[in-house]
């Protein structure tokens, strides 16, 4: 009988993706039976829990909408709790190949936190204009903080072992960018180490992620004042107190 700490909690947060998350949980089911799948229900309103029950996850339901960071700090405390060594998030949209998450799960063996990224020379996944500028802004200041060239640190492809588990449980922050940006950045400053695994990408199943201009502009504005609180909140953590 195999340990619960050998086995892997793919977390999987879920909003309204009941055209989607059927798919993806009996995707990685099948990748490897020690995939244990939840799916953190967020709040959703069209059938996503029973979608995600019937493909055999387990089921954790948020009563409200709290966004990626509300429903991960409830994944990542759930599999803390369950004595889970290893844990990893995986989208429910489909674009995060099954395949894969073994690749981003081997990153644990040299760093507390490994990345799967988009921005490293693996698929044809890619982003133009002012999304662009922000993503390569963000990953060269992660990387002179995290101490490690990273390219993808907005990256929801990402897997943590018991370490990093812990320290989400103890911080892991829901505004805007906060699950990836903020998240990281207080991991490093926590003393975890971190890596990058480069992965493809898949399109969206069903639905259609914002790519116009005007949405791009305003995510390299957020972006820039998301880095710049987390870098702020780090110092003021670090601070000695009087």
């Amino acid at each position: 009988m195999t340990a619960i700490g050998d086995r892997v909690a793919v977390l999987v947060p879920a909003w309204n993706e009941v055209r989607n998350v059927g798919h993806t949980v009996r995707e990685i089911r099948s990748a490897d039976p020690l995939y244990d799948v939840i799916v953190i229900d967020d709040g959703s309103t069209d059938g996503t829990r029973a979608a995600a029950q019937e493909a055999g996850a387990e089921v954790l339901v948020l009563p409200f909408n709290l966004g990626v960071g509300g429903a991960m700090r409830t994944g990542f405390t759930f599999a803390d709790r369950r004595g889970y060594r290893r844990a990893i998030q995986v989208d429910a949209d489909g674009q995060h190949n099954p395949e894969h998450i073994r690749l981003v799960l081997d990153g644990l063996e040299r760093a507390d936190i490994s990345i799967g990224a988009r921005f490293a020379d693996v698929g044809d996944y890619s982003v133009r204009g002012p999304r662009k500028w922000a993503m390569v802004f963000l990953a060269f200041v992660v990387s002179r903080v995290a101490g490690v060239r990273l390219t993808d640190v907005t990256s929801g492809f990402r897997a943590a072992n018991e370490r990093a588990i812990r320290q989400y449980v103890r911080y892991y922050p829901a505004e805007y960018l906060g699950d990836t940006l903020d998240s990281l950045v207080e991991a490093v400053h926590s003393g975890l180490t971190v890596t990058q695994v480069p992965v493809a990408m898949r399109p969206r199943m069903h639905g259609r992620p914002s790519q116009n201009v005007i949405g791009s502009t305003v995510y390299l504005v957020r972006s820039v004042f998301a880095i710049s609180l987390a870098l702020m909140r780090g110092a003021l953590r670090r601070r000695p107190r009087a």
